[in-house]
């Protein structure tokens, strides 16, 4: 990661909940999450990004169905921060499309994680009871 990013940024694009794909695999067991950090290319307007955007076929194909859209935020004088939800045999398919639609109007980072909010309120509870 990018030592001008820092960890509260990645902590930003990850605490959303907010869905906005189609049905997704349900969270918790056999999913993981990647956030991704779409960089606007500087050298082109934001009509320019658009349109080879566009002509990719980047607004088609990503998301893909049945990936869930954890959250979408813009991150002003970056671009945009996406956590997609999915199950982790489509993490190859999700790299390809990216690939072949992002590359060129972004400059792309990717951060896979995984859900640790139940196991860190289990472990909150089993050391507050010691």
């Amino acid at each position: 990661m990018s030592g001008r990013l820092g960890p509260a940024l990645v902590a930003l694009a990850m605490a959303s909940t907010a869905s906005l794909a189609q049905p997704a695999p349900p969270a918790g067991a056999g999913t993981m999450l990647m956030t991704v950090f779409l960089k606007h290319d500087q050298s082109k307007t934001l009509d320019e990004i658009n349109e080879q955007l566009r002509r990719n076929g980047y607004y088609d194909k990503f998301p893909p169905d049945g990936v869930e859209v954890d959250s979408w935020y813009v991150v002003m004088g970056i671009g945009q921060v996406v956590t997609l939800r999915f199950a982790p045999e489509r993490l190859r398919e999700i790299n390809r499309i990216l690939e072949q639609t992002a590359w060129g109007p972004y400059r792309t980072e990717f951060f896979p994680a995984y859900d640790y909010r139940a196991a860190a309120e289990q472990q909150r509870r089993t050391m507050r009871s010691k």
